[in-house]
């Protein structure tokens, strides 16, 4: 006998059921980070949407400090490494050993680098060489890297939070377009308003701090994900999403001011991540489905690091950012 499939009331129950478990994840982050409700959220999305974030900051705005509460309210194995010009792929992939046993035999062994966890902080990923930079992208892509030709599964799930201080480029590698390519977001990590520093201020220059603890499991998580995945997305915000991102594009969708502004737009690979990011934020509301408000609202992050300005809209002062709300306007 074949089950029955779920309805609508179903799925509807299940997704307000997650939302109200996210909800208790964001109060959980709120007690250590004040303010940065945007990027907490962004951040959030992304993992639910299954891809990586790369946040863009002046130090000391609490970028290490989430990564690491998102480890514990998740549930999930953290690590960090800290990227350096010296750091070669071994250190973050793994690499074998020759081992000798007691009867004289001789095997390789393979020893397992920081990659193999739930979530990896690259911390200042563009200080290390486009070598090393690039040892994440099989990583990210497909879950798994060949080392001697094996392959190895990561865990699941994997998610790989980056992050770039924008002030310091000296001694810095920009990570190659395919690379960032493969971040779901960019997220600006910008200054706290007054009374979330107020707060912050009071509540850790105290005898104690607050800490976090577990609120989802690692299994709670992916079911998330998949669910994620089964939330209705509304004809009028396919195209909304298939506009905005192929406005983008020079010499295909765009128009002429958008074409002479940029040199090269945003791929298939960005409407994949913007209908994801959209059905992510609908379940972290715990709404039933996605609205062109979410796609205005998430272009930016999802949008801004996979385009380029030309060397005219550089000489005329034009921002990217100014282009992204530019082509989202038609949509809001």
């Amino acid at each position: 006998m074949q089950p029955t499939p779920p309805t609508n009331e179903d799925l509807s129950a299940e997704i307000a059921a997650v939302g109200t478990r996210l909800a208790e994840v964001r109060r959980a982050i709120g007690q250590v980070i004040f303010g940065q409700e945007e990027v907490v959220e962004q951040t959030l999305i992304t993992i639910l949407a299954g891809g990586h974030a790369l946040l863009i900051g002046v130090p000391g705005l609490a970028k290490t400090r989430l990564v690491e509460t998102l480890g514990v309210v998740l549930g999930l194995d953290e690590k960090r490494v800290q990227f350096t010009p010296d750091l070669m792929p071994a250190d973050i992939l793994g690499s074998e050993v020759l081992e000798e046993s007691d009867t004289g035999q001789r095997a390789f062994r393979f020893i397992e680098g920081p990659v193999f966890c739930q979530l990896l902080m690259a911390d200042e990923i563009n200080r290390a060489s486009p070598r090393t930079q690039s040892a994440l992208l099989q990583a990210m892509q497909e879950h798994e890297i060949s080392i001697a030709g094996a392959r190895h599964a990561l865990p699941e799930p994997f998610h790989v939070v980056a992050t770039q201080n924008p002030l310091e480029q000296e001694g810095t590698y920009p990570l190659p377009e395919a690379q960032l390519d493969r971040f779901l977001m960019q997220i600006d990590v910008d200054y706290p308003d007054l009374e979330a520093e107020r707060r912050m201020l009071i509540e850790t220059t105290g005898v104690a701090e607050a800490t976090v603890e577990v609120v989802l499991s690692a299994d709670e998580l992916m079911a998330a994900q998949r669910l994620v995945r089964r939330i209705p997305v509304g004809e009028s915000v396919v195209e909304a999403i298939l506009s905005l991102v192929r406005s983008g594009r020079p010499d295909a969708g765009a128009d002429a001011e958008t074409g002479q502004h940029l040199a090269w737009g945003p791929g298939p690979r960005a409407s994949q991540a913007l209908m994801l990011a959209v059905r992510a934020r609908a379940l972290l509301d715990g709404r039933f489905a996605p609205s062109i408000d979410d796609v205005v609202a998430l272009a930016p992050p999802v949008l801004r690091h996979r385009m380029a300005l030309s060397f005219v809209a550089r000489a005329e002062g034009v921002r990217l950012s100014d282009v992204v709300a530019r082509l989202a306007a038609p949509h809001g």
